[in-house]
């Protein structure tokens, strides 16, 4: 039986047409036609094409038929073929680690909802080790840095990452992903950004108040340098290596950025955010760059500054509103809450709506503002992609 559309409020103008760096400028949504719940139609559409993955063309700001969606945490403790796993292979550095399950994992929301991204099954600090930093994620308490990095001695023992020597496991995951999916979804990789890094390492662990990390960006500041850039060097390779193995796109985290006020983000966050970006295009110019910053509203006009193609929003910024503040040269991702999926699946086919009109018809990455929560239901999540991916602008 048909339901009814929510209704579609088109966004103005003024906050739809925007220009890529070399494209013309880019064209409001057209009126979209519901025939029913997870269903659209519309009157013209074009097609990704077999060379290029929808998602890479949309952050190109070519123009798509509908918005690509995946999910971050797509592949996670949500899904029962993953907790199935867990039972098998408790140790999440075991999981994460090791190739077949890297691959496994990472396909399970592709098998199951069919994505526009499959993002690589892994951590931001699967690195550490390679630069002389031990760690371990324990459940229930998640990563432990065995011996944080507070003194500038145990700063200067960091050395720089090299991926071929220390994850080659990540590049021939990534290899066997772009096998697996071909264009039909983008592979995706991520790496964590320098300061959410080295927070995890001076704290020890996930922190509250980040009292240890602000105690040396405060009292000695050189030392924090010293460290922020040894990560900056080594994501940037890193990056690389993703790309020079099948990423077609990365995702840069920087989940404790936002910890900072905006004068300490301009020092200890956005510079090597675009050291890091500067070096990624200098040898691979057409790799999508994404930056996910949670609660990063007090920052938002800092981000494109970076030099990234996309900025991922969490759901505390309006969408159309973030798009004003974001300027006319930068793609979006989002940026619905994940605890929508709780929801009835009228609720959810709402807000996908809310937020697929506010974003526009180019540049959009349709995804949540932070990652699947436990629990959420499986259909839900299934739900969310059918009606995402039945959108037609």
């Amino acid at each position: 039986m048909a339901t009814a559309c929510p209704p579609l409020s088109l966004p103005s103008t003024s906050l739809l047409r925007r220009t890529t760096r070399a494209g013309p400028a880019r064209q409001p949504l057209p009126s979209v036609r519901c025939s029913a719940v997870g269903e659209a139609v519309a009157e013209a559409a074009v097609a990704g094409t077999a060379e290029e993955p929808l998602l890479v063309s949309a952050i190109k700001g070519k123009k798509v038929e509908r918005p690509p969606v995946w999910l971050m945490r797509q592949a996670g403790r949500y899904m029962k073929s993953y907790q199935n796993l867990c039972e098998k292979y408790p140790l999440f550095r075991e999981r994460s680690e090791n190739v077949d399950l890297v691959v496994e994992i990472s396909l399970q929301p592709w098998k199951v909802f069919k994505p526009d991204g499959v993002i690589l099954f892994s951590d931001i600090l699967t690195p550490l080790p390679g630069m002389n930093i031990p760690f371990d994620i324990v459940k229930g308490k998640g990563p432990v840095i065995y011996d944080p990095l507070r003194t500038a001695a145990a700063v200067n023992e960091v050395r720089e990452f090299v991926p071929e020597e220390w994850v080659p496991y990540v590049g021939q995951a990534l290899n066997l992903l772009r096998g697996e999916v071909k264009n039909e979804a983008a592979v995706l990789g991520f790496v964590g950004a320098p300061f959410t890094l080295a927070s995890y390492c001076v704290e020890g662990g996930s922190s509250k108040n980040f009292s240890k990390i602000k105690r040396m960006a405060f009292g000695e500041p050189a030392i924090l340098h010293n460290l922020l850039q040894k990560f900056t060097t080594s994501m940037a390779s890193y990056i690389k290596y993703q790309a020079d193995n099948g990423a077609q796109a990365v995702q840069i985290f920087d989940s404790w950025a936002t910890e900072l006020s905006p004068v300490d983000f301009e020092e200890f966050s956005l510079p090597y955010l675009k050291q890091i970006v500067d070096s990624v295009k200098e040898t691979h110019p057409d790799l999508p760059l994404i930056l996910y910053a949670s609660g990063s509203g007090g920052l938002l006009e800092r981000l494109p500054l970076t030099g990234v193609d996309v900025v991922s929003l969490d759901w505390t910024v309006d969408m159309a509103e973030g798009r004003k503040r974001l300027g006319s040269n930068i793609a979006v991702q989002g940026n619905v809450d994940p605890g929508v999926l709780f929801g009835s699946k009228e609720f959810i086919t709402k807000r996908i709506y809310d937020t697929v009109q506010k974003a526009g018809s180019e540049g959009h990455v349709l995804n949540l503002g932070h990652g699947i929560k436990v629990g959420t239901p499986e259909e839900n999540v299934a739900h969310f992609f059918e009606v995402a991916k039945g959108i037609r602008y």
